[in-house]
């Protein structure tokens, strides 16, 4: 996958000139309350995580982790990304300043589609009870819930 493209979006992999957006992005903290890691204290640690998920990708390990951008600046805004092994886990994040404006729902519409034409069996998604925006973005996307006592999964057992 190359890029993808909405209405509004681009979805591209990210590059080392995007190093400064990916640190506002990674290192807001409201943005990161939900996230499994802490947010990032300086551009050096987003330079390292850049790398790391470029590394990710190569190994396998990641199937994909792209910005998010609009199509008028093509600057990341926010991200998306699927896991590789045996989880194929979905997972986004935007600056608040572009929440609620539909931009991961969208993002999430043209990567699930994207999905249903190379080979993996499903996909899951994550979120805290405590974030329950980030849940409805999932169910809208169709995915049946099961819920533990911090966090519901979205999973899918047949072919997205």
């Amino acid at each position: 996958m190359n890029y993808l493209e909405t209405e509004r979006l681009i979805l591209r992999p990210f590059a080392e000139q995007d190093t400064e957006s990916l640190f506002i992005i990674l290192s807001d903290v409201e943005v990161n309350a939900f996230l499994p890691m802490f947010p990032l204290k300086d551009i050096e640690e987003a330079k390292t995580y850049l790398h790391e998920k470029h590394t990710a990708i190569n190994s396998g390990k990641t199937l994909f982790y792209y910005a998010i951008c609009l199509k008028g600046n093509n600057i990341p805004i926010g991200y998306i990304h699927v896991s590789g092994g045996d989880s194929y886990d979905l997972g986004y994040g935007l600056r608040k300043e572009f929440w609620h404006k539909g931009i991961c729902s969208e993002a999430c519409r043209v990567v699930i589609e994207k999905l249903k034409h190379i080979e993996i069996p499903y996909i899951t998604a994550t979120h805290d009870v405590n974030n329950p925006r980030s849940g409805s973005t999932t169910v809208q996307r169709n995915f049946p819930i099961e819920s533990t006592d911090h966090h519901r999964s979205f999973s899918s057992d047949v072919l997205v």
